[in-house]
């Protein structure tokens, strides 16, 4: 193409400034929206893994066993393998701190063992004028704070902090800093030995790091010594661990990707919509050139280059906006935008050049492929026809396809059948944009009916709008096309998350049975009831029963996370959301019940054997039943609090959870059994609060949806804005003669707001059926796959409705407005072409 004719299409943008803009900016969000994720999500993976790399320092191994860890006497063995240069035992907790609200991680270390393989862990006296501060360390109530911990607490070297032990409340003595931690990072160390003991931990060790001797084969080295290991105990490597962490928030992160991809389908949509619309316009402008020489490939180059250019700016736009809602997001939401996955890290914003340069290519991609269909429109036109006046009408006689229709909503269900790819579900999202394509594809039927129900009304302006549409349903699809598709991704994120929201609601009830719950500690690793503590609660005046409850974690595989271990009462299975039909084991046998994604992931059903590594030996139990969990995404298995017990011999309990008797008062008994284990000790809460709590968490989680639910709508309404805005224009002159017919520019104006209300309302009903369809494949299909739980379909039809009113009133706002300037000319300037 010739610089001249380059400057001639690129200056078409400029003349239609509002168009481009707005084309430009849905781009612009859809970039953002997609960019933003993935750079946040990006730095906080990045902090998360250099946080594992510095707890596991130079190992090349990591010998790690349950929450509750192993017995020590594994240790001895392991550092005398010939394989080993250097082995050190670590104890991993999570410290509840009473004053400040929170947890903190703690690392017992021996500190002689420590210097070998993890360093950065080595603990520094700092204290000045502190006799003996060469062995501080050795101290058993000395604590080692990084100096994030130091900042985030607000504490100094030669404070006290107070940790919850137990079921008490112990002060601990801070004499030094963890100066290889570095400034991001919030952890405590302490002496092994200490901590063993201050915790109820003796004899007990969470995980040993390895260091190989030079030249051996990692991978040969890791199965020699997996052999000899007791049952629930792996023998993984660093990198192995890492990914198995960060991979719990893939599907969270893919999920909300997708999301900003179909934000970017949709301002492709704008795009088709205002690059159509303005080869109608310039059809005449066209036909003159092509009738100067210019070649049909080359008229079609320039209309792709102008949607590029359009798709360039905007993608270029979208990495600045992109970066600034990163900065946001990192300050309100955190590195998980809300979910909880690195709810303790601080990640840094940092320029991706690759993701910035990806997402600025989709860009240029969606304006290229919102471009194509009216660069082909163009490239078919017959010069002789388009130099009269009219023969754009031709263009938005579009004919409906319902076979092509059918066969994608036929192909959209074929791709539901078929299972993820590598847990990502690809092809449940290729039946979303399936859906998507097929309702567009029916709209010009729909169109058609609406209009058809307009005209029983007998008056002029429904049925002049009436005739309009009839004639040129092709202006319904290009206004309604963006409308589809923005309402479609409302109402189904809509749908998905009233569904999700109410289905937690009522699996919270489920789940927290009893009155009042006595919670030891947040994660369950530093503090515990014992059985000494759990008699006292149980006597109290008004309690009549008490239901214990133990946690813990299970390594079944090394290729997944460990599993939760629920420990509790469960009446044969009766006080579990129970997902389809339960099978009491035989006579003799141990009853399981897992949730679903444990089902899933490890593929058991109802009747199989399940063997779990339960104190030191492998045990069968049967399971009885599928459960519905939503709070261990990588799966749990809940057993009778009896036959834990009589396998174990563990008797302490991490919560409790407390059934009042008739008449008793909340209150009373909290304050009573606040008086047997003291206070700041435990929490306590109502099943209420903690259904609340859980609900807030679960709106925090879904703020970004929310967000890109409203960005979807407003480019939606960006499209029937701008749809409207280039058709008045090119239909000044229709308008020109229907007022020299005696028509006012009110009764105009009255008509454009009808056209658009018409064409609104037949995207918002398709809207509604194509994101009640949507919904449908997120709950049954994307959900499940991504997450491993099942939930109940909610249709939430009053805030539906709602929503659909909202969308067609303002899109006939948005085509009134736009329409303004075909009616601000007089009647004579604006017929006095010829026709």
């Amino acid at each position: 193409m010739s610089r001249v004719l380059g400057r001639i299409f690129i200056a078409s943008l400029a003349r239609r400034r509002l168009a481009t803009a707005l084309s430009l900016f849905a781009i612009a969000l859809g970039v953002a929206l997609g960019l933003a994720v993935q750079i946040i999500h990006a730095a906080a993976l990045d902090e998360f893994g250099r946080g594992m790399r510095l707890l596991a320092g130079e190992a090349d191994l990591q010998v790690a066993g349950s929450r509750e860890g192993f017995d020590d006497a594994l240790y001895g063995p392991l550092a005398m393998r010939e394989e080993v240069a250097d082995a050190s035992p670590v104890v991993e907790l999570e410290v509840r701190l009473p004053l400040h609200g929170r947890s903190l991680p703690l690392f017992g270390i021996d500190a002689l063992r420590a210097a070998h393989v993890h360093p950065a862990l080595m603990p520094q006296a700092t204290e000045p004028g502190r006799e003996g501060a060469a062995l501080a360390w050795l101290q058993p109530d000395a604590l080692f704070l990084s100096s994030a911990a130091q900042a985030e607490l607000g504490v100094a070297v030669g404070d006290r902090l107070d940790v919850v032990a137990a079921a008490r409340v112990v002060s601990l003595h801070v004499a030094g800093g963890v100066p290889g931690a570095g400034q991001g990072r919030a952890l405590a160390v302490m002496d092994i030995a200490a901590a063993q003991q201050l915790f109820g931990r003796v004899g007990r060790i969470t995980r040993i790091d390895l260091s190989l001797k030079e030249g051996l084969d990692v991978a040969a080295a890791r199965d020699a010594l997996a052999a000899g290991l007791p049952p629930g105990v792996e023998v993984l490597t660093p990198s192995a661990a890492e990914e198995l962490a960060a991979g719990l928030s893939r599907a969270y992160r893919v999920n909300l990707t997708m999301l900003a991809t179909i934000a970017l389908v949709t301002g492709g949509f704008l795009v088709f919509s205002t690059q159509f619309l303005a080869v109608a316009r310039r059809r005449q402008e066209f036909a003159f050139l092509r009738a100067l020489g210019l070649d049909r490939g080359s008229l079609m180059r320039g209309l792709l280059v102008e949607g590029a250019v359009v798709g360039l700016a905007g993608g270029l736009l979208g990495i600045v906006l992109g970066h600034g809602i990163a900065v946001v997001a990192f300050a309100v939401a955190g590195g998980d935008l809300g979910a909880g996955y690195f709810s303790a890290l601080s990640p840094a914003l940092r320029f991706d050049p690759v993701a910035s340069g990806a997402y600025l290519l989709l860009g240029v991609l969606a304006g290229l492929a919102g471009a194509w269909q009216p660069a082909r429109e163009a490239w078919h036109m017959l010069p002789a026809l388009a130099l009269k006046s009219g023969d754009e009408a031709a263009m938005f006689r579009f004919r409906a396809h319902p076979r092509s229709a059918s066969a994608c909503l036929a192909g959209a269900a074929a791709l539901c059948l078929l299972p993820s790819l590598g847990g990502v579900p690809v092809f449940g999202y290729l039946a979303v944009a399936l859906i998507l394509v097929g309702a567009v594809l029916v709209l010009p039927i729909l169109v058609r009916g609406f209009a058809r129900i307009a005209s029983l009304l007998r008056r002029p302006l429904w049925r002049l709008a009436n005739a309009r549409l009839a004639a040129a349903p092709g202006q319904g699809v290009v206004a309604g096309a963006g409308v589809v598709a923005s309402v479609a991704l409302a109402v189904a994120m809509a749908i998905m998350v009233a569904s999700f929201r109410d289905s937690v609601d009522r699996w919270l009830t489920a789940v927290l049975p009893a009155d009042l719950y006595v919670s030891a500690s947040p994660q369950g690793t530093s503090g515990f009831l014992d059985p000494a503590v759990l008699e006292r609660i149980t006597a109290l005046p008004g309690v009549s029963r008490t239901m214990p409850l133990r946690f813990d974690s299970l390594r079944l595989d090394d290729r997944r996370l460990p599993v939760a271990l629920i420990a509790r009462p469960l009446d044969g299975g009766k006080l579990l959301p129970l997902v389809g039909l339960a099978t009491p084991p035989a006579a003799g046998e141990m009853p399981a019940w897992v949730s679903e994604a444990m089902a899933d992931l490890f593929a058991v059903a109802t009747g199989d054997a399940l063997v779990l590594p339960l104190g030191g030996k492998s045990v069968t139990f049967r399971v009885a039943g599928v459960w519905r969990d939503y709070a261990r995404q990588q799966g749990a298995v809940a057993i009778e609090l009896a036959d834990y017990r009589a396998v174990t011999g563990d008797l302490v309990a991490n919560d409790v959870g407390v059934l009042l008797a008739e008449g008793a008062s909340f209150d009373t008994v909290a304050a009573a059994v606040r008086d047997i284990v003291g206070e700041n000790t435990v929490r306590i809460a109502s099943p209420g609060e903690i259904r609340a709590r859980s609900l807030a968490i679960f709106d925090r989680t879904f703020l970004v949806t929310y967000a890109m639910e409203a960005v979807a709508v407003l480019i939606g309404l960006f499209g029937v804005s701008t749809s409207f805005a280039v058709l008045a224009i090119a239909r000044r002159k229709e308008f020109g003669m229907l007022r020299h017919l005696g028509m006012t520019r009110r009764e105009v104006g009255r008509l454009i707001t009808l056209e658009g209300v018409l064409t609104a309302a037949a995207g918002t009903a398709l809207g509604l059926a194509a994101g009640t369809a949507i919904a449908v494949v997120l709950i049954e299909v994307v959900n499940r796959q991504s997450f491993h739980w099942s939930m109940d379909l909610t249709l939430p039809i009053g805030g539906l409705l709602a929503f659909a009113v909202t969308v067609i009133a303002l899109a006939g706002i948005a085509a009134r407005v736009s329409g303004y300037q075909a009616m601000r000319g007089t009647a004579v300037m604006a017929v006095r072409e010829d026709w």
